[in-house]
């Protein structure tokens, strides 16, 4: 059955037949580029040079020892701008722009601040931006918007319009309304002007997202310098997460399997004593220490399973992610597309990954529903566990998710959460690995 056409029904039908989805789809990437190039276009003459003038000018004041307090707070405020175009390009073009900042420095010395600021090789880039990003605006944001509005103006017939209410002849560059005939020819100059437009303006949008990554983007050494200090941090963490285990596995081994064996033992001890004086209460004994041994055994079971359980290292981790779900207290959804097995590390830290996950869903979340994506695309291990709860999730409230982020990082892993306040929440997850032991297909399904 055809699917109804949601375009309105005052339009003409050839109209309407025309404007197929993909057309629709084209027109809309057009227009929303053209749009957003203004708006950047906007903020980027008014802030910029503001921004680019008050640098040079409290550097300049750094000689006389006021600039020394001003540069880090205009340092500060370009910054913000450029965070702010990193997040609206990567969202309205693709193009990712990590910050290449240098750590803040403790202490709130403002000669420390200073020296934190003009030593980093990001602010003078910053700068640099500042500068050519208001050259470039004319270009790649506001000729490809003015193409789009002049194609617009003319297939709306506002010169045919001028012509017939105010009589403005010779009205625009493209549009001569010397008489009622050239008025008319607006219309099919304007065909060509606005595809050409809306067709330049997404492409013109990423040039400038391009040029703002060349320029803002760490550099080499600056990155280099970013995954040194990063694999400080994680292997920091990674040791206090080990310790932190190796405690748990002795605590549970002296108050649970350990405890029991003891009280075998000396249940053992008496049974011996009574053997021969009550045969009859020494078989209880001998009952209730076999018990305990056998309480001992699962508990010991248990403890292995927390550090590596038997099913991962059966079945792999599509396996043992299935019997996760199983085992959930709410149905889980579950795709897994991986070609092969990861390394035995990878594949573990991953399994505690989603069992971390999916117990803080059954715990925080009050959803009804989870699923569970895992997928290897271009040599990283994608994870991707959403529900319908209530959201608002934070990995810095100090809940498990914290935890999911230092066993992740040990493998130069990365954690985002989207939790809004009313749901969904949805946790993404990547580790890069490679795969081995090829499998023939992906399989999904729902436990």
């Amino acid at each position: 059955m055809d699917r109804p056409n949601p375009l309105p029904a005052w339009l003409p039908g050839p109209v309407r037949a025309a404007l197929t989805p993909a057309v629709l789809a084209w027109l809309t990437r057009g227009l929303l580029a053209a749009v957003r190039g203004v708006l950047l276009a906007v903020g980027t003459l008014s802030v910029n040079i503001t921004l680019f003038v008050l640098f040079v000018v409290s550097a300049a004041l750094s000689v006389v020892g006021v600039g020394i307090l001003l540069v880090p707070l205009v340092a500060t405020a370009v910054r913000a701008v450029t965070d702010l175009h990193r997040r609206f390009l990567a969202q309205w073009t693709g193009v990712a722009i990590p910050g290449p900042y240098r750590p803040r420095p403790g202490g709130a010395g403002v000669w420390r601040l200073y020296r934190w600021v003009v030593t980093d090789p990001a602010t003078w880039r910053d700068l640099a931006w500042l500068l050519l990003s208001v050259l470039l605006t004319g270009l790649l944001l506001i000729a490809p918007a003015a193409v789009v509005g002049y194609g617009v103006e003319g297939v709306l017939g506002v010169p045919v319009l001028l012509y017939f209410l105010l009589d403005w002849w010779g009205y625009g560059v493209f549009w001569p309304m010397d008489n009622l005939a050239e008025a008319l020819l607006s219309w099919p100059q304007a065909a060509l002007i606005l595809p050409a437009g809306l067709t330049l303006a997404p492409y013109a949008l990423r040039g400038y997202a391009l040029f703002t990554r060349w320029l803002l983007a760490p550099t080499r050494a600056a990155a280099l310098e970013q995954r040194v200090d990063r694999l400080t941090r994680t292997r920091t963490d990674t040791v206090d997460a080990q310790a932190t285990e190796l405690r748990r596995i002795e605590r549970d081994l002296h108050d649970g399997a350990q405890a029991r064996l003891v009280a075998v033992s000396m249940k053992i001890g008496l049974a011996e004593e009574l053997m021969a004086r009550d045969p009859e209460a020494a078989l209880r004994l001998m009952a209730q220490a076999r018990e305990h041994s056998g309480l001992a055994l699962a508990e010991l079971r248990d403890l292995v399973r927390g550090i590596h359980p038997p099913v991962l290292a059966e079945r792999g981790l599509d396996g043992a992610v299935r019997a996760l779900a199983l085992s959930a207290p709410l149905p889980v959804d579950v795709d897994v597309d991986l070609p092969g097995r990861p390394e035995a590390p990878v594949e573990s830290a991953a399994y505690f990954a989603v069992a971390e996950a999916l117990t803080n869903v059954a715990k925080h979340a009050h959803a009804t529903r989870v699923s569970l994506r895992l997928a290897h695309r271009d040599g990283r291990l994608g994870i991707v566990v959403r529900d319908d709860g209530r959201g608002g999730a934070d990995p810095a409230a100090g809940s498990g998710l914290r935890g999911i982020e230092r066993r992740l990082a040990a493998f130069d892993g990365t954690m985002s959460v989207a939790s809004p306040p009313g749901g969904p929440t949805t946790v993404t997850m990547e580790l890069p690995c490679a795969l081995s032991s090829p499998r023939t297909s992906p399989s999904s399904g729902t436990a």
